[in-house]
């Protein structure tokens, strides 16, 4: 997809395609592996290859990706990480926050992969 902005990073783990990407170590390196979870240091999106542990993986960080969903979404969801570093839609608690890293840009379910706009921020939900 044209228009986006990638940069390589180290694989602190095997990173496959599609997935959602985070800081492995962000106080002492920039190291990425497989985010999971709306409260971890995300980054963006792992491009379609992936990246075997030691490798380098081509991360998307802003502009048009696709990303494996692990869950249904509508079009202009915010999607965070989900188990396995699949894209999940955000939807924080009451009284929390939670990073999502891109906007849907279709609808899916499970293990669909779509595009999506990367464009990382925060969700934070009145108590």
């Amino acid at each position: 997809m044209s228009g986006s902005f990638i940069k390589s990073y180290r694989a602190a783990v095997a990173v496959a395609g599609y997935l959602i990407a985070k800081f492995a170590a962000p106080t002492t390196d920039t190291t990425v592996g497989i985010g999971t979870a709306g409260t971890d240091p995300l980054l963006g999106i792992a491009d379609s290859m992936g990246a075997p542990q030691g490798g380098m993986l081509d991360v998307t960080l802003a502009g048009p990706a696709e990303v494996r969903l692990g869950g249904t979404v509508a079009a202009g969801d915010p999607i965070t990480a989900g188990t396995g570093g699949k894209g999940v839609k955000c939807a924080p608690t009451a009284g929390t926050r939670a990073a999502y890293v891109a906007i849907a840009l279709a609808p899916g379910v499970a293990d669909d992969i779509i595009p999506v706009r990367v464009s990382p921020g925060f969700i934070t939900t009145p108590a």
